[in-house]
């Protein structure tokens, strides 16, 4: 396996937690959580782990500035702002939607952080409006890194790999692992881990906004471009990967009773908090497949909190996040 530079981010390895009393209201399996939420950069979240790979492999190669791109309330572009503040270097980030009259959640953050921000009405637009701005900060000398949607690269990828390995050295072997998947970054590590590191469990991604078979050719994509890396030579195709895109029909960021009631049960029965777009949504599919009898009783299950929580802070959210169970 070949060495791949990394610094030294996040608060690892993240604890897993037992859920009994979320267990015994859904009548459910046994429920772990692992807490990628405490990873510690910026409130904590999954993309720390990435960043450690991704912000070594741009000093590597000499940059200054990162510059990366997502939604207002993206949470991995609060935690590559972190990174860069920690590490002195610039950050630009475009961001789809408009520009709220008061910034809240992630975007009171990424200013915190220093970042210049740049808003994208349009979705549509948003890959021409990065080109531009990485091609402006390239001419001002300003040495830009490019860091993926949701640090989903191959480098990105590598930092799920070895948290599933992080896991297993945790002396947890679950059953089922269970998260959300929209970039397929942390997806494809899984799987890419799974392989490396024996892991008999299986990995089902809950899509947060992308279809099903996208999400299966994208994460086993990344998958084998990330064992390249390691110089591995492993190959996977998409019947290698599971996914179900069953909860992501409302579209992404939109809040249904689903989310809701999942950010509700979380905090009510165990004290941890989810996010309404990520976590709250995969969280959802967890519970409506419990609730479906999909896993069996005597399995384990781990939810792979992969964090988000400042979009509960958020405008869009506040007044909706309450109501009655």
């Amino acid at each position: 396996m070949h060495p791949i530079p990394r610094l030294s981010i996040a608060h690892l390895p993240t604890p897993v937690e037992e859920m009994p009393r979320l267990t015994a209201a859904l009548r459910s399996p046994r429920l772990l959580i692992k807490r990628d939420d405490l990873t510690g950069l910026a409130l904590g979240g999954n993309k720390t782990r990435k960043l450690e790979f991704l912000v070594a492999e741009a000093q590597a190669g000499g940059a200054r500035t990162l510059v990366s791109a997502g939604a207002v309330q993206s949470n991995h572009c609060r935690q590559t702002a972190a990174a860069a503040a920690k590490f002195g270097m610039a950050c630009t980030l475009v961001l789809t939607g408009e520009m709220p009259p008061q910034p809240t959640g992630n975007l009171l953050l990424d200013y915190l952080f220093g970042a210049e921000v740049v808003f994208v009405s349009d979705r549509a637009d948003r890959d021409r409006v990065l080109a531009e701005t990485y091609a402006r900060e390239e001419a001002a000398g300003h040495a830009p890194y490019l860091v993926p949607y949701g640090g989903s690269s191959p480098t990105g990828a590598l930092a799920y790999a070895f948290a599933l390995q992080e896991l297993i050295q945790q002396g947890i072997a679950p059953n089922w692992v269970v998260f959300g998947t929209s970039s397929g970054g942390t997806h494809a590590g899984l799987v890419l881990g799974q392989r490396l590191f024996h892991f008999n469990g299986r990995i089902l991604g809950i899509s947060i906004d992308e279809p099903e078979e996208q999400i299966k050719a994208q994460v086993a994509s990344l998958a084998s471009l990330a064992a390249q890396r390691l110089g591995e030579n492993l190959s996977f195709s998409a019947q290698d990967v599971l996914a179900t895109d069953a909860y992501c029909r409302a579209g992404y960021g939109v809040l249904t009773d689903r989310e809701r009631e999942a950010v509700q049960l979380f905090a009510r029965y165990e004290g941890i908090l989810l996010d309404p777009v990520y976590t709250g949504r995969a969280a959802g599919g967890l519970i409506d497949l419990i609730r479906q009898g999909f896993f069996r009783p005597e399995e384990t299950l781990l939810f792979w909190n992969t964090g988000g929580q400042p979009a509960l802070f958020s405008e869009k959210y506040q007044t909706h996040l309450l109501g009655s169970l």
